[in-house]
């Protein structure tokens, strides 16, 4: 007997809206479902590392019989052998990059047989979306990216007035026509609001599936990897990346016990997971726009000093 076809969730946003969290809320609450996650790397979209029971080269077992997988540019290799490797999934999410169309993927998945659309879910940040929406660099990727969803997740509701959060989500009502919009803080979303879009109904024709071409990340962005000192300050490092003028869109990294995160012109401190790498930063930033020199003083520890005695 033929096997159904398997349901795929296609999760996209740009950089920071918060994708990471809300794949680890999904593997946290699978409540007995097997799904298999698909992430472009996991170096930069880590697994909580209190869900990994083991890992074997670019798959990790997830605690409750999930597993996620790393695909790097070769996701229709993964997704093609995955039937055989997992017998046992039932559905698949993938989550893409911050610059890739999610739209895209779903198009190319779609023409794959063991699979099925079941849905595009895009996050944004309703802090920044609407003024990343009119950037010359970044408004193209952020309003298609939009106009595939069907759902969309709005994130991180609990840093804006309310006035502003309704303004905004009657701004991403007009973007996205076809898609409901969920407020949320902190990717804080049941499961079954995210799976399960389209099961039961034909899929959703959009004309952004079958659009070709899809921006040049590697000309738009670049990422630094850099060492970080070991008696640099965390919550000062927080501050000098997050300044204005220095470009810097996404950065993360582990030093002294502490996992740093910046998003834009946010930081934020928490602690370090168990088997982080410490001494490593992360920086991504627009080609054009990314102060290195800025980021290089920002890990000069004299520079600490100096403003911890001024």
């Amino acid at each position: 007997m033929r096997r159904a076809r398997l349901p795929v969730t296609v999760i996209g946003g740009y950089l920071g809206a918060g994708k990471t969290t809300l794949v680890n809320r999904l593997l946290r609450a699978a409540d007995g479902r097997k799904l298999a996650v698909l992430v472009n790397d996991f170096g930069t979209t880590p697994v909580d590392r209190d869900l990994i029971v083991s890992s074997n080269g670019d798959t990790l077992e997830i605690s409750g019989g999930c597993i996620c997988c790393s695909y790097g540019s070769d996701l229709m290799d993964v997704l093609m052998a995955l039937p055989e490797r997992q017998p046992d999934v039932e559905r698949v999410v993938i989550e893409t990059s911050g610059v890739a169309l999610p739209g895209m993927v779903a198009s190319a998945v779609s023409l794959l047989l063991p699979y099925r659309i079941d849905g595009i879910v895009v996050m944004v940040d309703v802090e920044t979306v609407r003024t990343m929406a009119g950037d010359a660099y970044l408004g193209d990727t952020i309003t298609r990216q939009l106009s595939a969803a069907d759902l969309v997740v709005a994130n991180r509701c609990d840093l804006v007035d309310e006035t502003s959060l309704q303004e905004t989500l009657a701004w991403l009502a007009l973007q996205s026509p076809a898609a409901r919009i969920l407020p949320s803080t902190r990717a804080d979303i049941a499961p079954d609001l995210l799976l399960g879009l389209r099961d039961g109904a034909p899929p959703r024709l959009s004309a952004t599936l079958t659009t070709p071409g899809a921006p040049d990340a590697a000309a738009l962005y670049e990422s630094l990897e850099l060492d970080v000192p070991e008696n640099i300050d965390a919550d000062e490092l927080g501050r000098r990346l997050s300044a204005p003028g220095t470009g810097v869109l996404r950065a993360k990294g582990v030093l002294n016990g502490a996992a740093l995160h910046v998003v834009g012109q946010r930081f934020e401190i928490d602690a370090a997971p168990a088997g982080a790498k410490p001494g490593k930063l992360v920086v991504i930033g627009l080609r054009a726009r990314l102060d290195r020199h800025a980021v290089a003083e920002a890990l000069q520890p004299r520079l600490s000093t100096s403003l911890r005695n001024g």
